[in-house]
């Protein structure tokens, strides 16, 4: 009997990791939970279809520099790890000027670093096997900035042209390198984000409230990363990612429209 791959999530405690979690268990594959919060991932274990092909390895991505230890601490469950899914983020909210420097620096160390951490940790073990998959969680803002959040797009853009550079050099390797661009999910990201001062918001975004279900997101990730040849950038969300090809072919329209959208000054004197 041909043993069931294994996935891993960091950032599984909540929102798109959870799903995704919920979601290759009840496929049958054996899932790695990862996330700073040990009884939250004992809680998601018990919600499992499987919880007996679960394990949990909590971490902290703003320790990357373990990365390694983490990597065999994974191995040691099943042997392998077939997909490895960089989920785990960190929000903000706050201008450039306001924002704490060490805060912007967080959010960098979590959202990219850790994903870059991870990757150079599991890939040789994949490289090896000649198979595997890595899914790194970007964003549309990895695409266009937005005010209030100049340090979270910055870890987006830096995500995805790290992984697309790696796409190229294992263009002709059997290990898949790809990058998931979603739209709005409705998630606590933004009611976790951290304020100019490092402490959490806890105030969401009407976008985020009325964005995709997390579940909704999991499944069309789970079909369209599982086809024979998986695409290298999946844009999964509603009419948000038009946000994308709008602000590519046409920069100063978008900027204009965009820019009174989001208008920080209008919005502070409302």
């Amino acid at each position: 009997m041909k043993q069931a791959q294994t996935v891993w999530i960091t950032g599984a405690s909540s929102g798109i990791g959870e799903a995704l979690a919920l979601t290759y268990n009840a496929q049958g594959y054996q899932t790695i939970l990862s996330a700073r919060r040990t009884l939250v991932l004992e809680s998601l274990q018990k919600q499992l279809a499987h919880p007996e092909r679960s394990f949990i390895l909590p971490l902290d991505l703003e320790q990357y520099e373990n990365a390694e230890v983490w990597m065999h601490q994974a191995l040691a469950f099943t042997g392998s790890i077939d997909i490895l899914i960089n989920n785990a983020g960190l929000g903000h909210l706050g201008t450039v000027l306001e924002m704490d420097a060490a805060v912007e620096h967080k959010v960098l160390e979590v959202n990219f670093w850790g994903a870059v951490a991870l990757t150079k940790a599991v890939l040789p073990h994949m490289m090896a096997r000649n198979s595997g998959q890595i899914w790194t969680i970007a964003s549309i803002l990895g695409h266009f900035g937005s005010p209030k959040l100049a340090a979270y797009a910055a870890s987006k853009y830096a995500v995805i042209g790290y992984f697309e550079s790696l796409q190229y050099e294992l263009r002709s390797s059997a290990v898949h390198i790809g990058i998931v661009h979603p739209g709005f999910i409705n998630t606590a990201v933004t009611l976790n984000s951290l304020g100019p001062n490092g402490v959490p918001i806890q105030k969401n975004s009407v976008a985020q409230e009325k964005g995709m279900l997390p579940l909704v997101f999991a499944r069309k990730f789970y079909q369209r990363s599982t086809r024979n040849k998986p695409q290298r950038n999946l844009f999964i969300g509603r009419y948000e990612l038009l946000a994308v090809p709008f602000k590519r072919f046409l920069p100063k329209l978008f900027f204009k429209i965009y820019g009174k959208l989001t208008d920080v000054t209008r919005q502070k004197k409302n």
